[in-house]
């Protein structure tokens, strides 16, 4: 829980610093700059990916005829900004499936606790009747140790679900967050190539 809460608070301060400078840079090659230094924001890694596909189709780019009277340099153009657009879909997804990473430990646990607990006081209970049939006796000093112990598994079951739960929800809208703004960097990035490249 410590760590995806360290990771997520990390990557939402990188995220914060790399959307100011890609919103304040007039190229990307000086957004690509610092990409290196905000590594932990999930935007990078989209544009980054976005960022090769289009220098990839610009450099594809056939120069014009110089023999040609109507071949002027003009303004590098776009391919295909749909090829633009499904380089962010992928990298989107693998950003999000690194978001999520670890986080189905906390759902398993958050599941699984109560019932060892549940065992633990099965178990307990179990013993207490041993000894009821053992001693012939139902007086508390023979099932009040077997009892006390059932209810303390039980009590350890849900002193781990409980947490886990809430910090498994709480994480999963984080990157639900995340994941909502990887949406709407691409929708700006794709803006920007479309309005400068097309």
């Amino acid at each position: 829980m410590l760590y995806k809460l360290w990771t997520f608070k990390r990557a939402e301060r990188q995220t914060s610093q790399f959307i100011d400078v890609f919103r304040r840079s007039n190229k990307f090659s000086e957004v690509q700059a610092v990409c290196a230094s905000l590594v932990a924001s999930p935007l990078v890694g989209l544009f980054q990916s976005g960022y090769a596909e289009l220098t990839a189709q610009l450099r594809g780019n056939p120069a014009p005829d110089p023999g040609n009277p109507q071949g002027t340099a003009g303004r590098p153009t776009l391919k295909s900004l749909t090829a633009v657009d499904r380089s962010l879909l992928r990298a989107s997804v693998v950003e999000v499936n690194k978001l999520e990473r670890r986080l189905p430990i906390l759902a398993t646990t958050a599941s699984v606790a109560p019932f060892i607990g549940l065992f633990g006081t099965v178990w307990g209970i179990m013993t207490a009747f041993l000894s009821i049939g053992q001693t012939g006796s139902t007086s508390l000093t023979v099932v009040g140790t077997p009892i006390a112990e059932a209810l303390i598994a039980t009590a350890f079951g849900l002193a781990a679900a409980i947490p886990a739960l809430i910090a498994y929800n709480h994480l999963s809208n984080r990157v639900r967050l995340f994941a909502s703004e990887m949406d709407d960097f691409s929708m700006e990035f794709l803006n920007i190539a479309e309005r400068n490249f097309t």
